[in-house]
C-alpha cells in the first residue's frame, strides 16, 4: 500500500541547530537554525480527544508529521519543523509504517517557541 502523493500536500521546512564556535581568528560565531531539508509531508493536528489524553499523560504532542520513508531517514529529535509559519519540535524518533516499513515515516511534533530560544 503506497503513500498517496496527494496526501503529502504540506510543504515543510526542517531545520537543524548549528552551535556557534570560533572562527580562525578567534571570534565567536553565532548559534543558529539553518534549513536542513524541505519536504512534502502530511501534518495532522491532534484531535481534541487526543489532546486531552496527551495532557493527562503530561505529553506536549500537538501534531503528527508523515513523510516518505527516504525523506525521514536522517531526521531526528534535535531538529524542528516549520509549517505555515508555526514552529514544531520533533518529539519522537521516526515510526515506520506497519505494512513494509519502507513507505512512510511518522514523527510526533510538539509546539511552543520556548523550546527554540538560544
Amino acid at each position: 500500500m503506497a503513500v498517496n502523493a496527494g496526501e503529502l500536500r504540506h510543504r515543510v521546512t526542517i531545520q537543524s541547530y548549528v552551535k556557534g564556535g570560533r572562527d580562525d581568528d578567534g571570534y565567536d560565531l553565532p548559534s543558529e537554525w539553518i534549513d536542513y531539508k524541505k519536504a512534502y509531508a502530511k501534518i495532522t493536528p491532534l484531535s481534541t480527544k487526543d489532546l486531552i489524553s496527551a495532557q493527562a499523560a503530561d505529553s506536549e504532542i500537538t501534531a503528527r508529521m508523515k513523510v516518505r520513508y527516504s525523506a525521514g531517514l536522517d531526521i531526528d529529535t534535535t531538529m524542528r519543523v516549520i509549517w505555515k509559519g508555526r514552529l514544531f519540535a520533533i518529539s519522537s524518533q521516526g515510526l515506520d509504517d506497519s505494512d513494509s516499513g519502507l513507505e512512510y515515516t511518522t514523527f510526533n511534533l510538539s509546539g511552543g517557541v520556548e523550546q527554540f530560544k538560544d
